[in-house]
């Protein structure tokens, strides 16, 4: 009997010391409903299904007048991270992405409505720009909506988006184009926005 040789991504991972690395996300990230999408990027895999590559492939195509909506959030109250779940050898990342909006009020309140019963993608940056996805129809996926009208005169009102998607790859790298109600976005591998100052 041969013995299967096993590829998967091993990498090297190296880190100059001193360099910097930004933590945390930047203020706004895009959401869509999976129904709206035709077709999705994918992860690459092999022919038993290991992921090959920590970016996906293919760009998403839209129903006919969708677009991805916008979420403006606080960085500094908003984050994303990802765990490991279930056992070996079948584990999987469970990304979670919290976003944290300071408003209350009626869009913030029809957003609530619409994510919290809608299975959707999530695209967002992190501090160097490079834009990552949450959400994948394989996997389950659950959003939940907070909202918070604060106490007192100093208190603070919060509508607070957390996402809980499984995925093979932590939210895995996009780059492509984003379809917005303002136009598009057109990203790719060699022009990476630079970080926020």
């Amino acid at each position: 009997m041969s013995k299967k040789k096993c590829m998967g991504l091993q990498e090297s991972i190296g880190w100059c010391e001193g360099t910097p690395e930004p933590a945390g996300i930047r203020r706004c990230a895009y959401y869509i409903s999976m129904a709206d999408c035709l077709n999705h990027p994918k992860i690459p895999v092999d022919e038993d299904g290991r992921p090959t590559s920590s970016v996906l492939n293919g760009q998403f195509v839209l129903a006919a007048d969708k677009t991805f909506k916008y979420i403006h959030f606080l960085p500094e109250k908003s984050q994303f991270q990802s765990d490991p779940q279930g056992d070996y050898p079948n584990q999987t990342q469970l990304d979670k992405l919290t976003m944290v909006h300071p408003g209350v009020g009626p869009e913030a309140t029809n957003a609530c409505v619409y994510i919290n019963n809608t299975r959707c993608f999530f695209l967002f940056q992190d501090k160097k720009g490079r834009w990552r996805l949450v959400g994948n129809p394989d996997f389950e996926s659950k959003n939940t909506v907070a909202q918070d009208l604060g106490q007192g005169v100093t208190g603070s009102t919060s509508t607070t988006i957390a996402v809980e998607a499984s995925n093979l790859v932590s939210a895995p790298f996009f780059n492509g184009v984003i379809l917005t109600e303002e136009g598009e976005i057109n990203i790719t591998d060699d022009e990476q926005p630079e970080p926020a100052a």
